[in-house]
């Protein structure tokens, strides 16, 4: 919730400035002016652009009561007739395990939102807050994007474990690769560890399964935001031609293994070149009609191959 608009004093007021200051209005915020040093000290920055939006600090969801509107909602969609909307409704979540770049959190709870992740869970300790510069780099989704945090994250994964989940860890030395654990077609949790020093060992040790993410030798590791728009591409597309072929979430299909060999060989020429990993993941995210492979395949065709 929102309280009090600041607006800079001579600011040219032009389209976009005089729509804010009637939505303020016609919520009934208070609405101040304010000279140049008064806004910088508010912002505590000089990059506000001449507005400024007060609101309450972010309100942090309990894990427990995200996991039952998940559970609540795939146990909804049991009876649909589209089994693509069956295994999109399975429940997900992204943890993340010692990252503490605010900016890298906003960019998760942006994937997470974009691919219908059920929540993102934050430690208290050693990590990232909600604050405003997460907020900015989420563009606007962790207004919808609801994040638990919970005292204790081995803890926290343990409880999810006993409601059915399987959690995967995402980490270099990965016993398998990522869409290929064998947990796609259940209810999930994806740990993402820090860039440097990756997941912690008691987390580590929580994990059902390691997946790690192909790269070249060229780079060592991937930060929290990247890596979990590269993750969740790949889980959906295995679920749907499992489900399909044999209904069994462990069937191996021809269909299947050439589709993670195409998946595979593009993240290796993406990350071999010197074209930006995560644009391929945009690429999937912001079209989520699309099966990833359909991508992958216009991604072979374009310019950049």
């Amino acid at each position: 919730p929102s309280s009090t608009l600041y607006i800079m004093s001579r600011i040219e007021h032009d389209d976009r400035t005089r729509e804010i200051v009637k939505i303020a209005g016609m919520n009934g915020l208070h609405m101040l002016e304010a000279d140049r040093l008064e806004m910088d000290r508010i912002a505590r920055s000089g990059n506000h652009q001449g507005v400024i939006l007060k609101v309450d600090p972010f309100q942090y969801s309990s894990l427990n009561e995200l996991a039952d509107r998940a559970e609540k909602k795939a146990k909804a969609m049991e009876a649909a007739n589209s089994a693509a909307a069956r295994i999109a409704a399975r429940p997900l979540f992204i943890a993340l395990d010692g990252v503490t770049d605010p900016q890298n959190l906003g960019a998760v709870i942006r994937s997470a939102a974009a691919f219908g992740a059920n929540g993102v869970i934050l430690p208290e300790r050693r990590s990232a807050s909600v604050n405003a510069a997460a907020w900015k780099v989420s563009a606007g989704a962790a207004a919808h994007m609801p994040v638990a945090r919970v005292v204790n994250l081995t803890k926290a994964l343990e409880g999810l474990k006993e409601r059915g989940y399987y959690v995967v860890g995402l980490d270099g030395g990965g016993d398998a690769l990522v869409g290929e654990t064998g947990f796609e077609t259940d209810p999930l949790v994806v740990v993402l560890g820090s860039e440097g020093n990756g997941l912690s060992r008691l987390v580590r040790e929580t994990c059902d399964s390691i997946a790690g993410i192909p790269m070249s030798n060229m780079v060592e590791s991937l930060n929290a935001s990247v890596a979990a728009g590269i993750a969740r591409p790949v889980p959906p597309l295995t679920r749907s031609n499992q489900h399909e072929a044999t209904g069994s979430k462990h069937s191996e299909t021809a269909e299947v293994n050439t589709t993670r060999q195409q998946v595979r060989n593009t993240y290796e020429r993406i990350v071999h070149t010197d074209y930006p990993l995560i644009l391929f993941c945009e690429l999937v995210l912001s079209d989520r009609s699309t099966p990833p492979l359909t991508h992958v395949r216009r991604f072979q065709k374009s310019k950049f191959f």
